[in-house]
């Protein structure tokens, strides 16, 4: 099949086309054309394909299959003339292309400040729903290196400078300073950032780097090796800054401070609370030495099972350690805490029983998780589930293995 004219070279801002239905098939359940030509750019490159209509049908995919574009449509369109007669209208989707060239061109600008400032090359580009990431081959970098290649980067924004796509025979491409070596044989097009990068690429691209607006990376990760960057550019940019300025404003009006104060009082608060939290504990365990005597004085039984309202799960453990100290073989306790309900259960150093078996018997009561050792286990389940219920029952199953293990 004859590869499809892609007019997206010869203009990437044009939107609206018409053209002939030269094939039709069947991909994935859903009815597909072939096009004579195509504004629709496919999915290649780490930029996805463009959505649109094509004579009013949605377009739901586009794919390149070895040179001709595959258009996937929602559903069938008419066959009154026939295919390779058939002429339709073609509309692609304005906001998402100007959005894929604002992205795409932004990483041949960012990729280029990558090699400028540090010599890293661009090991892959991904240009997601919300933001994109460009994987480079360096292993780690400061913080104030990352503030010079995005100074950089928009500096080239602010430039205005011209972005130009031709095409060059593979005979003469060696004459043109690419950033790196292309992947295709042939002719090569080439997307030219006046006077900064020269990139092999077939992807959509700004006509100047003022439209492609602020880049910001957004986060950094290690991946295989290299350091993988999460960017974004234009609306993006703007859509990000909005949130966290939201974000910010919030924080330091709950602080009172200034939004760069925030740090300082997020880590002051942190400490306050760390310290609040050890000087709890001190308190729960010394609460619970006296709230563990007081229950083994009342206990009638070895088992001593009860529902603590409002118990951290810190205090539910303090308590039920210091019982079975006391002369009690056993304690059960349940406690809604931290949006769960809880149970704690432990045994005496002179008992012998084996606790751990326990949590997979009790947890999916109430699709719960936990664990422990021999001595004590804790699991935490859903919020609303029946505490007395839960009581009744690991109090049955902690006296069957201790009886197991203790016959006498």
């Amino acid at each position: 099949m004859s590869e499809t004219k892609r007019l997206y070279f010869e203009d990437a801002g044009r939107l609206e086309f018409e053209a002939r239905i030269t094939g039709r098939r069947t991909v994935d359940g859903r009815p597909a054309v072939i096009l004579d030509e195509t504004a629709f750019y496919p999915e290649s490159g780490g930029q996805p394909w463009d959505l649109g209509t094509i004579d009013g049908i949605p377009v739901v995919k586009v794919l390149d299959e070895e040179g001709t574009i595959v258009h996937v449509l929602e559903r069938e369109p008419g066959q009154e003339a026939g295919e390779g007669a058939e002429k339709v209208k073609g509309l692609v989707d304005g906001r998402r292309r100007f959005d894929h060239m604002r992205q795409h061109s932004g990483q041949h600008v960012l990729s280029q400040a990558f090699i400028e400032i540090l010599n890293g090359e661009t090991r892959s580009f991904h240009l997601g729903a919300d933001a994109s990431t460009l994987e480079i081959g360096i292993e780690n970098i400061t913080d104030e290196t990352l503030d010079r290649v995005e100074r950089r980067a928009n500096a080239v924004v602010f430039e205005d400078r011209a972005v130009k796509t031709y095409f060059v025979p593979a005979g003469r491409i060696a004459e043109v300073p690419l950033r790196r070596p292309p992947k295709v044989s042939g002719l090569v097009r080439v997307v030219e950032i006046e006077g900064f990068d020269y990139s092999a690429c077939g992807g959509t691209h700004v006509r100047r780097t003022g439209e492609i607006g602020l880049i910001k990376i957004i986060a950094a990760e290690r991946i295989r090796g290299n350091l993988r960057f999460t960017f974004v550019c234009g609306g993006r940019a703007l859509a990000d800054y909005q949130v966290k300025t939201r974000v910010c404003r919030g924080l330091a009006g709950k602080f009172n401070v200034p939004d760069r104060e925030i740090p300082a009082a997020v880590e002051k608060q942190g400490a306050e609370l760390k310290d609040v939290k050890k000087r709890l504990k001190t308190v729960e365990q010394a609460a619970a030495g006296y709230e563990a005597r007081e229950l083994a004085e009342g206990a009638s039984g070895r088992i001593v099972a009860r529902i603590l309202a409002e118990k951290s799960p810190e205090g539910a453990r303090a308590l039920a350690l210091s019982l079975v100290k006391l002369g009690p073989a056993a304690a059960v306790f349940a406690t809604r805490s931290g949006g769960k309900a809880r149970l704690v259960l432990a045994r005496a150093d002179g008992v012998a029983a084996d606790l751990r078996p326990l949590a997979g018997v009790l947890a999916p009561l109430f699709n719960g998780k936990g664990g422990g050792g021999p001595s004590l286990i804790e699991i935490a389940g859903d919020q609303e589930a029946d505490l007395d219920a839960l009581v009744a029952r690991a109090s049955s199953a902690v006296a069957e293995e201790i009886g197991r293990h203790n016959p006498n």
